[in-house]
């Protein structure tokens, strides 16, 4: 048999492939015998699909070539779109912009419609989504009226994925997701194209990261997932979406998975600009593993690359013990936010880092304004990262009661949520509240909750400054009552026992007996000595 009949079978099994969905066969056929427009574009697809950009690119360009050779001015501005996307999604605006004008330009030059003009509409509604999302929206229906009519089934899921986002955008967050779920059906029932199907999923997973849509995220992501384990060879995950798979790892407690998909995230992304964002991933994992240098190395690199490694950066500077330095940071960085979603996204470290300064008053308000859009958003997650919020500054507030309560309530959120980090935190908050109240066997019980679940993930700062609390509510709890610690607390701010009498409704004989009864349980000589230790134990 001579080349020619070599490339025919090449070509025949490289197409039986790509029917099969087996695309590294297909590509490892294709790519050295495809020649024709119909095998060219074939050998574009199966490349962008197996992550050989480059490859794809080039073999776009050859489609577009063949196709004007034939005369054919749609499939060849067709071809030019999808080079165009390509370039779009790596950041190269220049080029991609060099691309859709000749396609464009193609298109111009005949009367009739077709589906390539809903293509061509995509990217004019992609540069109108944060600027104007219902000229956008109106773009996009456009584009999947077009793809409807044109039996164009990639065309209507990327109309119906765009008018999903424009509606987030514009604030109607239940029919902008309602349109992302249907998008998404259309991906896991294999209605579309694979290479639509990523773009659709890491669009979605980009949109319900905006809105705290945790649950809808995990649940269109382990769909995906499965649908991808068919296809031999597939490369799904590219781009922002990488950022945000290691993102939903995280706040699993899947840290080690967390840090490989990020990594992973930057190698790929490489000099993209989604790369800055994957850097200042990396940095979240390893700030909250407690590897300080490593997560400021990581948030360097991503403001190297134009990301504003914030609240990250704030809330390592809180760990560290720069109280000034977080508050300065996050005070500004909220202050720039340009809109009530990227807001939202900052009042939670806004509020752990005012209760850090003392400044409650800042907390109350933040954790105020986080409550209203969470009740907007009405999503499991916005939910519980409000709750906690509102938690923490009850019992900054002095508030004990109050706090327990909503505390618990965010616990329980949390563990719907199976974000165990999250989880043990509000542990430790139900912790300090139960010790305000004088409940010295739930302090302890609820310190060493947080404790294990802070070791189980490998959170080494939490995990020490909990041993710290829980070894001072050990020491405290079953030796003295929780009226005993109530006047040791009047003692510690430096009231006499007549002041703490009528702030109690007791008598002084009744004060002086338990002052005595804490000096004495306490091996303790004096007042003073009270004092010192109820500030060393963290009572007051």
């Amino acid at each position: 048999m001579g080349r020619r009949g070599t490339l025919r079978l090449m070509v025949a099994d490289g197409r039986d492939a790509y029917q099969r969905r087996d695309w590294g066969r297909a590509y490892e056929q294709l790519a050295v015998a495809a020649s024709t427009a119909d095998d060219l574009e074939r050998l574009a697809n199966t490349a962008y699909l197996t992550g050989h950009d480059e490859a794809s690119d080039d073999a776009w360009l050859r489609a577009h070539q063949e196709w004007l050779r034939l005369g054919d001015g749609p499939r060849a501005a067709r071809c030019a779109f999808w080079l165009a996307f390509g370039l779009l999604l790596r950041g190269e605006e220049v080029r991609a912009g060099g691309w859709l004008a000749r396609a464009r330009r193609l298109l111009d030059d005949r009367e009739a419609d077709c589906a390539e003009r809903g293509y061509l509409l995509i990217p004019v509604a992609l540069a109108a989504l944060d600027a104007d999302p219902l000229d956008a929206y109106a773009s996009f229906a456009r584009a999947a009226e077009i793809g409807t009519r044109f039996g164009e089934p990639d065309l209507i899921a990327i109309g119906t994925l765009g008018r999903g986002e424009a509606l987030t955008r514009a604030g109607r967050i239940a029919e902008g997701v309602a349109l992302l779920d249907e998008a998404m059906v259309a991906v896991t029932a294999g209605e579309i194209s694979p290479r639509i199907a990523g773009i659709v999923y890491c669009a979605v997973l980009l949109e319900c990261q905006a809105v705290f849509d945790l649950r809808r995220a995990r649940q269109w992501t382990a769909a995906l997932t499965q649908w991808c384990q068919t296809q031999p060879d597939l490369v799904p995950f590219r781009g922002q979406c990488l950022v945000h798979r290691s993102q939903l790892m995280q706040v699993q407690g899947e840290w080690p998975d967390a840090l490989d998909e990020a990594r992973h995230a930057c190698r790929r992304l490489a000099d993209r600009p989604a790369a800055a964002m994957a850097h200042y991933q990396v940095g979240e994992v390893h700030r909250l593993r407690g590897e300080f240098p490593a997560a400021e190395e990581a948030y360097r690199e991503a403001s190297r690359r134009g990301f504003n490694p914030q609240p990250g950066l704030a809330l390592l500077r809180l760990a560290q013990g720069e109280v000034d330095a977080a508050a300065a940071a996050i005070r500004t960085v909220l202050g720039a936010a340009p809109g009530r979603l990227p807001r939202a996204h900052l009042l939670s470290a806004y509020v752990e880092v005012m209760l850090a300064a003392g400044d409650v008053p800042a907390a109350q308000e933040a954790a105020a304004e986080l409550a209203a859009i969470a009740g907007d958003l009405d999503a499991p997650y916005a939910r519980a990262v409000s709750t906690h919020a509102t938690g923490a500054v009850h019992l900054a507030a002095g508030d004990g009661t109050a706090a327990v309560a909503v505390l618990r309530r965010a616990w329980a959120l949390w563990r719907e949520l199976d974000a165990p980090y999250d989880a043990a935190r509000a542990r430790e908050l139900i912790g300090l509240a139960c010790r305000a109240l004088g409940d010295h066997d739930g302090a302890v019980l609820e310190l060493d909750a947080a404790a294990w679940g802070f070791r189980k993930l490998g959170a080494a700062a939490d995990l020490r400054r909990v041993e710290r609390l829980a070894m001072r509510a050990a020491t405290t709890a079953g030796r003295l009552t929780a009226r005993e610690v109530e006047v040791l607390r009047l003692v510690a701010a430096g009231k006499t026992n007549r002041t703490i009498a009528a702030e109690l409704f007791l008598s002084e004989k009744t004060v002086a007996r338990h002052v005595s009864n804490i000096l004495g349980k306490l091996d303790l000589a004096s007042r003073s000595a009270a004092t010192a230790y109820a500030y060393e134990h963290g009572l007051v």
